[in-house]
């Protein structure tokens, strides 16, 4: 042991830094809080947008929060579990990513005044959990209830989770009933609640025309077109077969010689492979079926019987449209054409290949009782018609949750408000540290207001005395006026969302603002890929 006194101890590799203690907490609450202050300026109906460029110099203008991080490049580990936020929100609700991400960076922001104050962090966690399951509890009691009934309330919904969105902020009314009676025509009752599978609302972009001409078809829209000049472009009242096999002649599964001798041997082979080909097709006449789509391919010579009896036919269909088109017109899909039936066609009321914006593209409109519908999104540009996309997206996901659970909470920061004031009062029943945690926990859930009020212009100081002011006199469902300063009675204003977008919000903010406090030591390793030369700060991703 005398022998090795002195000498250092390599536990790691060379190339590798080690970033310790406080410095380490403080970097990744920097990295945090920088990621939560790119989204701030976006949120609410007065947010600003982003532009953002990739290296092939593609242009993305949005301020979806979800979108914003997902197309930058963040290197930093812990800016990365901020990205993980917005994932897990948009995932789980489809909406609220950019409070979410917001209310993250600013518990850590107020834990970072409480590290100044050497509160430890495992006092400040024990503290955030508390205050969380407080909140969830005073979120549920302040929450009304909501049916599928309620169609003006559901479309209201969809208007405020669209209100950001700059490109839809005209539409807001057209788009927000698209949206509602699209869901409605796809939910499902199970066990008295609502099961609703946004999967089954297909968006279709495309640019050209104006957001006005987004459409809603009871049914399906496919990017494909007919497969032969020669099938009529348009079918009433289409009985429609789905096909998952080939109308082709198929190759032998082994290696297989066929000698041909003569002229007559070869004529005979072309004959015999067109007479399969036909009974194909008379399989496909026999069921009634004036419509065939198929997963797989058609044949040339299939494509022309099909053409001589009138059917309207598409091939190479993708499997989630198939799955879509069975589920929109109720047909069954088949994998073997021998097992085709009358009983296995699907049924709509138009079948027809439109041209829109210099493609082709096959509309499957005005199904009996579709369970799969489309949303064809139009719009000036390609910028356009994304944001436009964006904001069905989100309105999708909002109306559906708030179907699902069944309760909603009025925005415009005056949730954020209430729980903040009920905080603290649940605050002063502990005597230790945590009490400071709480505090903090409901000073982090006014910087949404007061994001909503610096958003539009307005004092954000003089907004939130206000509020507080209000909700110390029951007035709960008070929140920002963007429009006018001051305070207004949200529900009466239409300015509603679904629980579940805050509850989630809480839920991913307070459990990634933990994860990030617990950490204490960061071990970097150089990166391989690249010489030492080159390799600034020993491997640290950039923001180290």
């Amino acid at each position: 042991m005398n022998q090795m006194q002195g000498q250092p101890i390599l536990v790691l590799p060379e190339g590798t830094l080690r970033t310790k203690g406080k410095s380490a907490q403080e970097n990744n609450i920097a990295a945090a809080k920088a990621v939560a202050d790119i989204l701030r300026t976006t949120l609410g109906p007065k947010g600003m947008d982003k532009m953002l460029v990739d290296g092939m110099g593609d242009i993305v203008i949005t301020n979806d929060g979800v979108t914003i991080l997902d197309e930058m490049e963040i290197e930093h580990p812990s800016a990365k579990m901020m990205v993980e936020i917005a994932k897990t929100q948009n995932e789980e609700v489809g909406d609220g990513t950019t409070t979410a991400v917001v209310i993250a960076g600013e518990l850590l922001r107020k834990a970072s005044e409480l590290l100044d104050q050497n509160v430890h962090p495992t006092v400040i966690i024990r503290g955030y959990n508390l205050a969380k399951e407080r909140a969830l509890e005073i979120l549920d009691k302040i929450s009304t209830p909501i049916n599928m009934s309620e169609t003006e309330k559901l479309k209201k919904i969809a208007i405020t989770s669209m209100s950001g969105k700059s490109a839809a902020s005209g539409y807001g009314v057209k788009l927000a009933d698209l949206v509602v009676n699209a869901i409605k025509q796809v939910a499902e009752k199970d066990n008295g609640k609502y099961i609703i599978d946004i999967e089954n609302i297909k968006r279709e972009k495309k640019h050209g025309g104006s957001s006005e001409d987004t459409e809603l078809i009871r049914g399906l829209v496919i990017d494909k077109e007919v497969v032969h000049p020669g099938m009529p472009k348009r079918i009433d009242n289409a009985k429609i077969a789905l096909l998952d096999a080939a109308l082709e002649v198929k190759s032998t599964e082994t290696d297989a010689k066929i000698q041909i001798t003569s002229p007559e041997q070869m004529q005979s082979f072309l004959e015999q492979e067109e007479q399969m080909l036909k009974k194909m097709v008379e399989k496909v006449i026999a069921s009634g079926a004036n419509v065939l789509f198929s997963q797989k391919g058609i044949d040339d010579i299939a494509q022309h019987y099909l053409a001589k009896k009138g059917i309207l036919s598409a091939r190479r269909i993708k499997k989630s449209d198939m799955e879509k088109l069975s589920k929109a017109t109720g047909a069954k899909i088949i994998t073997n054409i021998d097992d085709l039936t009358k009983s296995d066609l699907g049924y709509a009321k138009k079948v027809e290949e439109r041209k829109i914006s210099d493609e082709r593209m096959i509309f499957i409109r005005d199904c009996k009782n579709p369970k799969a519908v489309t949303i064809l999104v139009r719009g000036g540009t390609e910028h356009v018609v994304d944001e436009v996309d964006r904001a069905i997206e989100d309105a999708i996901g909002s109306v559906s949750s708030a179907i699902e659970l069944g309760k909603i909470v009025p925005g415009g920061g005056a949730p954020e408000i209430e729980v903040a004031k009920e905080l603290r009062k649940y605050a002063e029943g502990f005597s230790g540290r945590e009490q400071l945690a709480i505090n903090a926990f409901a000073d982090a859930l006014e910087v949404v207001p007061r994001s909503l009020a610096e958003n539009a212009g307005l004092d954000p100081i003089d907004t939130l005395v206000t509020l507080r002011a209000d909700h110390e006199k029951k007035k709960i469902n008070n929140g920002v006026n963007i429009f006018k300063s001051g305070t207004i009675d949200m529900i009466s204003q239409g300015v509603i969302e679904p629980l579940k977008i805050k509850t989630q919000a809480l839920k991913s903010a307070a459990d990634a603002a933990e994860m990030i406090l617990k950490i204490d030591d960061i071990v970097s390793a150089a990166k391989l890929s690249k010489p030492e030369s080159q390799q600034s700060g020993m491997g640290m991703p950039p923001g180290y």
